[in-house]
This record gives structure tokens, sequence and C-alpha cells, in this order.
């Protein structure tokens, strides 16, 4: 028996990486089956033999984006660490990288659609808090010892935060706004561990 994933699989799995990066692209309503379908080069018709409807191809596409989001930070964080930084420093430097600023394809999905998931169906709705969630367990457990834990969710919301105001921004406006906020969340939770 083979472990090859099969022609059916592979097509899925075409489309929902094409479905995340179109999310976090153009938004929840900005993503059409059509142009999922179009862009994966695949037709319209053939949506249905992999998905139910298209909240199930969001939901999917959701986890997709957290996976790639996840696995591109990771490596970011771990490079970081090598470079002599604490985690947390190292985590921020990641996040608030300023390539972030032109990446909302390929960046994180929290930032990328904050503001339209809470108008979201029951699933999606479901998947994007879980995406909220794992946000701030993995800033949670990158804060220093001793730090307290009901900080998470603050220090997760001001990096979304800034970066959606950077990527607002633009050029050297959106790049102070995340070289202000790396500052000031190493200094204020990490001091003298920034890069």
């Amino acid at each position: 028996m083979s472990n090859e994933p099969s022609r059916k699989q592979i097509t899925h799995d075409r489309i929902v990486e094409v479905a995340a990066r179109a999310i976090r692209r153009a938004g929840y309503h900005g993503v059409g089956v059509a142009d999922i379908m179009k862009e994966a080069g695949l037709t319209h018709g053939g949506f249905y033999a992999h998905f139910g409807s298209r909240d199930a191809l969001l939901v999917e596409a959701m986890q997709h984006a957290r996976r790639d989001t996840a696995q591109a930070l990771n490596a970011l964080v771990a490079e970081n660490i090598g470079k002599g930084m604490g985690r947390f420093a190292a985590l921020v430097e990641a996040y608030l990288d300023d390539r972030q600023m032109g990446g909302a394809e390929c960046g994180c999905a929290v930032a990328a659609l904050a503001g339209e998931m809470p108008r979201q169906g029951d699933a999606v709705l479901e998947e994007a808090r879980e995406s909220v969630r794992l946000l701030i367990d993995g800033v949670g457990r990158a804060l220093p010892e001793g730090t307290q834990a009901a900080l998470a969710p603050v220090v997760a919301a001001t990096m979304v935060g800034a970066l959606q105001l950077a990527r607002t921004l633009g050029g050297k406006a959106g790049k102070a706004v995340l070289a202000s906020t790396r500052k000031s969340l190493v200094d204020q939770y990490e001091p003298g561990r920034s890069g």
C-alpha cells in the first residue's frame, strides 16, 4: 500500500493552499469559489467533489494558513534565538519583522482577518477563534518566566494591531510602527534581550 497522496488529495490540497493565500489577501468575502478554483487551475464544477460548502473550504484554509504561519514563524524564532535573543524577543522580532508588511498573503491570518472574523458563520468563526487562542497561547509560552499569564492576550493584541497598522500605513511609517512596537514590548517584558 502506497503512502503517496492520491490525485484527488493533491488537488484538494492545492485548492486549500490557494484559498489560504486568498483569504489573507482579500478577506473572507473577497474569496469566491469560482475564483479559487480558477486560481488553482480547476473548473468551478469540481469544487463540490472536494468540499461540502464554501465555509468548509474556509475552515480548511484557516487551518492551512495557521500551519504555514506557525512553520515560518517558528523558523524565524529559532534563527533569532540562534543570534542570542531570548525566546520572547525572538518571537516579537519575528512576528513584527518589516517583511511582514507586504506579506499579508502568507502572513498571520489573525492579523489579516481579525476585523472580519466575528461576522463569519459558526464553523468559520470557531476556526478563527482557535487561531486567536493558539496565537495567545504561543505568546504566553514565550513570555519570560514570572510574567503574568493574563498579559499574553494583551501582548498578542498589541502585536496583531501593530502589524495591521503597519500594513495600512506602509513604507517608512509602517516600519516605524513595527520598530517602536518591537522595542516597547521587548523593553517591557524582556529588557536587554532585543536584537
